[in-house]
């Protein structure tokens, strides 16, 4: 497992030296590479896809969904920038894997899944692996979760149609929102939202990524395959 880690690491690494010009850094936070070093990907997939655990792409693990690649999770966790008192929204639990890296850098995470099956799947795992700082339900991920609200950071693992307005209310003023905006299986951004003390907010286009769709009201897709054409050197799709 160490090497397979450490080479996950590598390439992690590699890619993001590769994408220094659309990402705007040649090295992700070492925090955040420190949680991805120490949260074993190999606990999140089916037994079937093991081998396969610390590859730099995505991988499926049933009901029609995959685990994000690793470059992807590693990147938009640096673009949330979470701090250890923060209270993290994330949006498509899927696998798990992305909210057990959030779990390591701050307080607590809140998680919503469309799909019931996989949050099932998700919170054994939690629970297996003694993340205790995580809290899950199951719903429309347009919505959020206004209980919980105002949060320091949200964090979106399927491409919205738009920016959801319910996402931006619960958005704590000098927070920062990461999500993916476009048509399904067409040209799609990952964007990074501000909110100023003020409640104003301003949008930064980072790279172009292929999600499947968030689904509003009803089961669908939330996951992440790979960087668009504009991104990354792996073309892996979804």
């Amino acid at each position: 497992m160490r090497n397979g880690q450490q080479n996950m690491i590598d390439d992690i690494n590699a890619e993001v030296r590769y994408t220094h010009s659309l990402i705007g850094k040649d090295a992700l936070d070492p925090r955040v590479m420190e949680a991805v070093r120490k949260v074993p990907r190999d606990a999140f997939v089916p037994p079937e896809m093991r081998v396969a655990a610390f590859e730099n792409g995505p991988l499926p693990i049933g009901y029609g969904q995959t685990i994000s690649q690793p470059y992807i999770v590693a990147l938009m966790t640096d673009l949330l920038a979470p701090e250890p008192d923060h209270s993290i929204l994330e949006i498509g639990t899927g696998s798990g894997y992305q909210t057990a890296i959030l779990s390591q850098l701050c307080s607590k995470v809140y998680t919503v899944e469309v799909v019931a099956e996989l949050g099932a799947i998700a919170a054994d795992i939690f629970k297996r692996l003694g993340y205790r700082n995580i809290e899950m339900r199951t719903g429309d991920g347009y919505l959020g979760w206004p209980e919980h609200a105002p949060y320091d950071g949200i964090i979106v693992t399927a491409a919205a149609a738009r920016i959801p307005d319910a996402l931006v209310e619960q958005l704590r003023p000098g927070g920062r929102m990461v999500i993916p905006v476009g048509l399904p299986y067409s040209h799609q951004e990952l964007m990074l939202v501000k909110k100023d003390e003020q409640g104003n907010t301003e949008t930064e286009t980072v790279l172009g990524v292929a999600f499947v769709p968030l689904v509003e009201g009803e089961r669908g897709g939330r996951h992440q395959g790979s960087p668009g054409e504009n991104g990354s050197r792996n073309d892996t799709g979804l």
